[in-house]
């Protein structure tokens, strides 16, 4: 394979994509599975309960933000 293939842009683009891909896909099994043992207490129905949905809402948006602003104060020490 000629070098200076996998140095091209687009190649480079694809990695980038594929990096973020598996970063997302890590955070959301990361996510579901905190809020999962901390919302679902019992043996899950075929609905989750409204105070098991709020729950679930709840944790992952605290998940994000807490997320959001470690990405941040990582951003800041560079």
């Amino acid at each position: 394979m000629d070098p200076s293939v996998l140095q091209s842009p687009e190649l480079q683009n694809l990695l980038t994509q594929e990096k973020e891909r598996a970063m997302i896909n890590e955070m959301v099994g990361k996510l579901t599975s905190a809020c999962w043992d901390k919302c679902i207490t019992g043996t899950p129905g075929s609905k989750f309960s409204s105070s098991e949905s709020s729950c679930l809402t709840n944790c992952a948006q605290r998940y994000m933000e807490m997320s959001l602003i470690i990405v941040k104060r990582f951003q800041n020490m560079q």
